[in-house]
């Protein structure tokens, strides 16, 4: 019997070994040390006359707290943990812990040598060994130096095969192994610096062998190993050992899967994808991806109500446009039949009743949050009345909410999640598959589960939101006798100054705040992408947040800098002036025209260079000149000089004209230093007037995107969110140039991801995942994913753009002008800011 009180628990936990402080803490919950005081009781733990000493004794209180999370390791294999720590087999916290996972699934007649081998009992590894390991992943992981050491030594401790070894002596053989290939320490040479890597936009196809190398490449610095094989994915059993109420559907289920990871996204087709939905594909698809696994798209559409045809189409396009692949796409409605089916198994089993009661008299009955749950008073009904009864409802005979299958769980459960849940409900709809053939449709407590065991799904992942929701999960599969995969829950991912809410967004758009559901303003997946934020980024960015059980409330501001980080590497850069100020060049003829050659990157030769115009006329921005010169200003002033970028020599200003009426500069009037002058302080952009190459290209709109909200947390704005919303969200300047490289950087770019997105769509098919389309499935074409915001490019020292929807640019299809591309009649250009620079992040855009 347990202790009976805090002290007496305290005294029980000191008489095994442990000192006063951890017996303290041992006692603190209550339920680890119920669990604990069982243990001591029950073996004899306490007995001087075979000691567990301090050591063992905390690896018991440690089996307590682990036992107190898995409930269903019996008596007997307690006692065979308890017997693997008395004799010393068991030497740490961790495998207590693992060994007490095993046990969960696996029972005592698996083996001893098995469970030794899960559990690191008996592991040894010679240093020869262990320097033979180092020497494989130096090679393979192409580390260069000394200046890699920590990033090995952490590599190398996550190598699988070396679970149980010893971290120290991981250390020193890695800096055995590093002496004899790079030489000792102090002797070598420091590495030079590198120009950043361009990260590139790796896509992928099929989830089984590509989808992880694509995760990798978009992480950039953050090992996909860390993500998948560390924290809360890499605890996550192994395929298989989720425990069964019968031994044969394991068995089943591993022979439908060949043990492989088997994972789903299911989304509700209602609404458009967000940025926290990016977290979850991710993890779904990544994860069985590492594991070499498969992942399914599955819609849960068993709500015709909300359901549309526009909400299927985009999710499929969001979760390609990531790189994703699915292995599958599947529908919960392609399973209506044998759901139905299970339903009246359920009633036959005495697990499930029909309810007509009022939904007032349901939440009345389930104790309205503040009072214990009582029995509907249909609970008890006969089993063929209820079968009689759920006939009724198929056939149409009840109008919607008179009449409802709910399931017969635990009203002294203290989980609501238990308390009779529906699942079944009339619904007056029309489906978009099945038509008119359901007059009823199953819930999601119902259905998920369910559809779950089916498809042999073997990690169930899904957000923290969903945890109460796993006791009635594995309730159902239990109650049923059906294969039950595991839910796993994950923290979701909130960005703050941001909502989600299809409620609240449709609000905003109906009330004209926003342009509709892309407005890039949001953080809809599909106004992300208008707004230009590469899907690298997006990946780049959950990847390095790591996945645990905490929610993730990450600021805006970090949101940004991870696109920024990401666009600094890739994005060419060109020379462009928001707001245009003339400046001729007095002592330059009129047809004088000089072509520039400009690289697109400083520190990315691969991206290429562009041709530009240097002429007697050009443009710089407006904030680059001053009327009035100081100590701390380096721009341009009467009388002051200063270079322009990539051009042959600096600029001094003479004159200038101003307009009589608005006070304004319209005008400056400069001076060629082509005579030796000195190297200017700072450099200002431009661009040239020059017709017979298109230059400058003219910008008709540039819209520069602010926060939505005013706030963090828009939610708490009193008295609704609306009073949080930013009256001056979007700035748009008109008339901003842009130089003539950015003709072939669209057409190139566009060319590019079409190719990249018809390469994918080839591969999927020719590995055979278009077999299993249904034929009603919408087809999203390589066309599709590629549109006009995979034009981005850095405006120096201005912003990150690309080029919007809105954009009608003709002559990227079919140039006409011999000289190179231009404007035709009736094109439009609008740019969209994607993100401010980092480091002059309130210069002009």
């Amino acid at each position: 019997m347990p202790a009976d009180s805090p002290d007496t628990s305290i005294d029980l936990f000191q008489s095994i070994g442990l000192s006063k402080s951890k017996a303290a803490e041992a006692a603190k919950s209550t339920k680890s040390a119920t669990i604990l005081s069982n243990l001591i009781l029950a073996h004899d733990l306490a007995s001087a006359s075979d000691p567990l000493g301090e050591k063992r004794a905390v690896l018991i209180a440690a089996l307590a707290v682990q036992l107190a999370k898995t409930p269903n390791v019996d008596d007997a294999k307690q006692a065979y943990i308890v017997k693997a720590i008395r004799d010393d087999k068991i030497k740490s916290v961790d495998q207590v812990n693992v060994a007490t996972k095993f046990l969960e699934s696996h029972s005592l007649s698996v083996g001893e040598a098995e469970f030794n081998e899960a559990c690191g009992i008996g592991f040894s590894i010679t240093a020869d060994q262990l320097d033979a390991v180092v020497k494989d992943y130096i090679q393979s992981n192409s580390v260069s130096g000394w200046t890699s050491l920590g990033a090995a030594i952490s590599g190398v401790k996550n190598i699988p095969s070396l679970r149980w070894a010893n971290p120290l002596e991981i250390k020193n053989a890695v800096e055995r192994v590093f002496t004899q290939v790079f030489g000792a320490k102090e002797t070598a040479k420091p590495k030079a610096k590198e120009p950043k890597k361009e990260t590139g936009a790796s896509t992928v196809v099929d989830a089984s062998d590509n989808v992880a190398a694509q995760v990798s490449d978009a992480q950039g610095t953050k090992s996909r190993k860390v993500v998948f094989e560390e924290g809360f994915l890499g605890t996550l059993y192994k395929p298989g050992e989720n425990p069964q109420i019968k031994p044969d559907l394991r068995d089943k289920h591993l022979a439908t899967t060949g043990g492989r990871v088997y994972t789903r996204f299911p989304p509700e087709p209602n609404g458009y994808l967000h940025v926290g939905h990016c977290k979850a594909i991710f993890v779904d698809f990544g994860y069985a991806a590492h594991h070499g696994g498969r992942t399914y798209l599955r819609f849960d559409d068993t709500n015709p109500e909300k359901e549309e045809a526009r909400y299927f189409t985009s999710i499929i396009e969001v979760v390609r446009w990531l790189g994703f692949e699915p292995w599958k796409i599947t529908y919960s409605s392609d399973y209506f039949d044998e759901l139905y089916e299970l339903a009246v198994e359920l009633i036959k089993r005495d697990k499930a009743y029909v309810c007509h009661c009022s939904q007032e008299q349901m939440k009345a009955d389930r104790g309205e949050k503040v009072a214990a749950p009582r029995a509907c008073i249909h609970r008890d009904r006969p089993v063929e009345e209820s079968l009689a009864e759920f006939q009724k409802m198929k056939d149409g005979f009840y109008r919607p909410k008179e009449a409802f299958l709910r399931m017969k769980q635990d009203l002294t459960d203290p989980n609501p999640k238990m308390w009779d849940l529906t699942a079944y409900r009339v619904l007056d709809a029309s489906h978009h598959r099945t038509h008119d053939k359901w007059k009823i449709y199953p819930t999601y407590d119902y259905t998920h589960c369910l559809v779950d065991s089916f498809e042999s799904i073997s990690h169930s992942l899904c957000t923290t939101e969903f945890v109460t929701s796993r006791q009635s999960y594995e309730w159902l599969c239990d109650a049923l006798e059906v294969y039950k995969p595991r839910q796993s829950e994950f923290g979701r991912l909130n960005i703050t100054g941001t909502i989600n809410s299809k409620r609240k967004i449709l609000q905003l758009v109906n009330q004209g705040y926003v342009t509709g559901w892309d407005d890039p303003r949001l953080h809809t997946v599909i106004a992300l992408r208008r707004r230009g934020v590469p899907p690298e980024a997006i990946l780049s960015f959950v990847s390095t947040l790591g996945v645990s059980t905490a929610e993730s409330n990450i600021q805006i501001g970090r949101f940004d800098q991870a696109i920024r980080q990401f666009l600094e590497g890739t994005a060419p850069r060109l020379l462009m002036v928001l707001r245009p100020l003339k400046v001729t060049i007095e002592n330059l003829p009129e047809d004088y025209v000089l072509m520039v050659e400009k690289p697109l990157h400083p520190k990315v030769p691969a991206l290429g260079t562009s041709t530009i115009p240097f002429t007697r006329t050009i443009y710089i921005d407006a904030d680059d000149f001053r009327l009035e010169d100081s100590k701390d200003y380096f721009r341009l002033a009467p009388g002051k000089t200063v270079g322009l970028f990539q051009a042959p020599y600096p600029i001094t200003c003479t004159s200038y004209k101003i307009d009589p009426v608005t006070g304004n500069v319209t005008e400056l009037v400069c001076r060629l230093e082509d005579k030796g002058a000195a190297k200017p302080k700072t450099y200002i952009q431009w661009v040239a007037e020059h017709a017979p190459s298109g230059s400058p290209v003219r910008v008709d709109e540039t819209r520069i995107f602010h926060p939505l909200f005013k706030s963090d947390n828009p939610l708490a704005a009193e008295p609704d969110f609306m009073a949080d919303i930013n009256p001056h969200s979007m700035d748009v300047v008109k008339g901003a140039m842009v130089e003539i490289g950015f003709w072939p950087l669209a057409r190139e770019s566009v060319k590019n991801a079409l190719a990249e997105a018809r390469a994918r769509a080839e591969k999927s098919k020719a590995e055979g995942a278009q077999q299993f389309l249904d034929p009603g499935t919408p087809v999203v074409t390589p066309e599709q994913l590629v549109s006009k915001e995979c034009i981005r490019f850095q405006g120096l020292r201005v912003a990150y753009f690309c080029v919007d929807v809105d954009s009608r640019l003709s002559a990227l299809v079919n140039p006409s002008n011999p000289h190179g591309i231009m404007m035709n009649q009736g094109d439009v250009l609008v740019l969209n800011r994607i993100v401010s620079l980092k480091e002059d992040a309130g210069k002009g855009a």
